[in-house]
């Protein structure tokens, strides 16, 4: 009798170490991961740099989040500088940080743009010269996205930044040692009017 007593609460230890073990394992697996870094290709940004921590304090719904880029590019003898930074907050629908989720942010675009190699008038006489202008546009970022989860994510967002788009461009314009100032209207662009323009983009990075 005591042999039987004795095998099964060795038998009730091992069936309940079992289950601890079991438990923990799951919860390891299904533990949220705080922290991504990655990139992200779209609009506006083009090209940007990208970082979010999951807050658990909120119950992992809460996410911070910055974008960053800046990158040159050199076409047909016209230089052009751009710079994007973007930060906010998301919120994710479920508790793992991951899944659909609800963003808003500040964005900032800076371009500036150089055309070389210009032609000028003057006097009947043709004069190379270059012009310089620049576009900035700051909007309030709303999006929607959707972020898988594991190691390797990848994210899809779509959105609209409600801003003030100018619809001219100052030119200054230089050729043998004259300065002038001119303006044009900005051609039609899709997606852009101007009280702001539409976000696209998807990303890609790890998280742990």
């Amino acid at each position: 009798m005591k042999k039987i007593i004795y095998l099964l609460v060795i038998l009730c230890s091992s069936i309940s170490l079992s289950q601890e073990i079991k438990n923990d394992t799951i919860n390891i697996e299904t533990k949220s991961k705080i922290i991504s870094i990655g990139a992200k290709l779209g609009v506006p940004n083009l090209l940007s740099f990208n970082g979010e921590l999951i807050l658990p304090i909120l119950g992992n719904h809460f996410a911070p989040y910055f974008d960053y880029g800046s990158f040159n590019l050199d076409l047909e003898d016209t230089p052009t500088s751009l710079n994007y930074s973007e930060y906010g907050i998301n919120y994710y629908i479920g508790n793992k940080g991951k899944g659909f989720y609800l963003g808003a942010g500040m964005g900032n675009l800076n371009t500036d743009i150089t055309f070389n190699n210009l032609i000028f008038e003057e006097n009947g006489v043709s004069k190379y010269g270059s012009a310089t202008t620049s576009l900035d546009i700051s909007s309030l970022n709303l999006k929607l996205g959707i972020k898988t989860g594991g190691l390797i994510y990848t994210r899809i967002e779509v959105g609209y930044g409600m801003g003030s788009v100018p619809d001219r461009l100052n030119f200054t314009a230089t050729y043998s040692g004259i300065t002038e100032l001119f303006s044009e209207e900005i051609p039609s662009i899709p997606g852009i009017s101007s009280s702001g323009l539409l976000i696209g983009n998807i990303g890609f990075g790890i998280s742990f």
